[in-house]
């Protein structure tokens, strides 16, 4: 596979190793987590059988983002992805704060990841220390990230392949047991979908309640966008592996939590989250798979450490990419011999260092205040993404540059519904019981990214000369 840079200077610039198979698996991968093996129940406690619907709703923001992202990096292939386009599009302050805050979202959804991982791992091991496997976990996608990015690619795609088969063989083992039948057990029937208080108990407001859940499964989705300064052909593989991403992505979740909800009453699924208690495992041991559970709990850990390699992948190359505006340390913008960002890969591994430290002191309410942030955090970027989406398309307009060759199918107004949803979303969070922190401090950590940015632009400038739209400019008038 040959390798080639996608900028000249080759101190600094991202090799280009991702093939088009590989973007599409470590999108899954990034998106996959254990939200849709053990986390849906938080989602059906609140909607019930509705859940499907809010699995639909959020899985069409999703192609929306995503398609949004894919016009514009189609344009632009840079390290930074939207962070880079924000910045050149809306200003250098947008480009600041987006990637300091994917950055920051996504370090602590790493370290959430590693320590579901070891939890799990304490189900066949339950004396051994948290700290221990998440040391272990740690280390392990530190090395994976620290090698060249198409060896990153290869194993990310084998990892996320895990969890792809899996969740296919569970909707596969669901449809027979809904509609035909196992040996040993008769077809369920739909009954469980309007049995037990109707298929939205809860009324609406316990269907919009559910939004903020299902929406976080959805998160990582635009990992295909920050894959492009490294994508083989970004022109013909971005918006291919977006679209592949995203459709396969909503199938996966859409017919998995179906079968979920058809399968087991929802007021079953509801009770508990552990790894016995899932309904996948329920699927699995009715359908006479032996130890279904311990395969269950495979898969997740497999799941999580998928998710926590991709999210890692992510926030290295967004520091390497405020380190080319000057808004990161130097020394995160260089690249080793291989072509990757080793000292940003190293700062990002803060999140690793947090999990560990928690994981030691058992310290839950440190670790939701985290989580907090990083559900109000991921929102507010989606929204940005989507604002930028639109000065994108105007500017583009009024200076006579052509658009892309990849476009949102009724922009501005899907991107405009999505936004709208995306604030909704956003607001319930305030009235749900445990995620108060995601405003209580999303709000002062937002406040002090802007202070950051207005000491820096007095320090060290805004990085202007690399913008992506003058250099465009300057190319066409050539």
């Amino acid at each position: 596979m040959t390798t080639t840079t996608n900028r000249t200077d080759s101190g600094t610039a991202l090799h280009r190793g991702l093939s088009g198979r590989q973007l599409t698996m470590i999108g899954l991968g990034g998106a996959i987590g254990t939200g849709l093996f053990l986390g849906s129940t938080l989602a059906i406690s609140e909607a019930g059988p509705a859940v499907v619907v809010a699995y639909v709703l959020c899985g069409l923001v999703a192609l929306v983002i995503a398609w949004a992202l894919a016009e514009m990096v189609v344009v632009h292939p840079r390290a930074g992805a939207f962070g880079s386009i924000a910045h050149a599009y809306v200003g250098p302050w947008a480009g600041f704060v987006l990637r300091w805050t994917y950055w920051s979202m996504q370090v602590i959804a790493i370290g959430g990841e590693v320590i579901a991982a070891g939890i799990y791992v304490q189900y066949w091991w339950p004396s051994l220390p948290l700290w221990l496997p998440v040391v272990v976990f740690s280390v392990l996608v530190l090395a994976v990230n620290a090698a060249a990015v198409s060896l990153f690619g290869e194993f990310e795609y084998w990892f996320a392949m895990v969890k792809v088969t899996a969740i296919s063989v569970f909707v596969l083992l669901g449809l027979l047991l809904v509609f035909v039948g196992l040996p040993h057990r008769d077809a369920t029937g739909l009954g469980n979908l309007t049995e037990h208080g109707g298929f939205l108990p809860n009324g609406l407001s316990g269907l919009g309640l559910a939004m903020v859940f299902v929406l976080f499964s959805y998160i990582g989705t635009e990992v295909v966008s920050v894959t492009a300064a490294e994508s083989e052909d970004p022109e013909r593989d971005i918006p291919r592996a977006a679209r592949r991403m995203v459709v396969r992505l909503g199938l996966f979740y859409v017919l998995a939590i179906l079968v979920v909800v058809t399968v087991v009453p929802w007021t079953v699924t509801a009770q508990g989250g552990e790894v016995d208690a899932s309904p996948f495992v329920k699927v699995f041991a009715a359908a006479g798979i032996p130890a279904a559970a311990g395969l269950m709990n495979f898969v997740v850990i497999t799941a999580a450490l998928s998710s926590a390699n991709t999210n890692l992948y992510l926030t290295t190359r967004m520091l390497h990419s405020l380190a080319q505006h000057r808004f990161a340390p130097a020394w995160t913008g260089r690249l080793s011999p291989s072509g990757v960002p080793r000292h940003a890969l190293l700062l990002s591994a803060v999140g690793l260092a947090v999990a560990t430290a928690l994981s030691a002191k058992s310290d839950s309410q440190a670790y939701l205040v985290l989580f907090g942030i990083s559900v109000f955090a991921a929102i507010v970027v989606w929204v940005l993404i989507l604002a930028t989406h639109a000065v994108f398309r105007a500017r583009r307009a009024r200076l006579g540059l052509p658009g892309s060759p990849v476009r949102l199918a009724g922009a501005p107004f899907t991107s405009g519904i999505a936004a709208l949803f995306l604030v909704a979303v956003l607001v319930s969070t305030f009235f749900i019981e445990g995620l108060d922190p995601a405003w209580r401090f999303g709000i002062p950590f937002f406040l002090v990214l802007l202070v950051a940015y207005a000491v820096l632009r007095r320090r060290v400038g805004t990085g202007e000369e690399d913008d992506l739209l003058q250099e465009e400019l300057a190319e066409r008038r050539a």
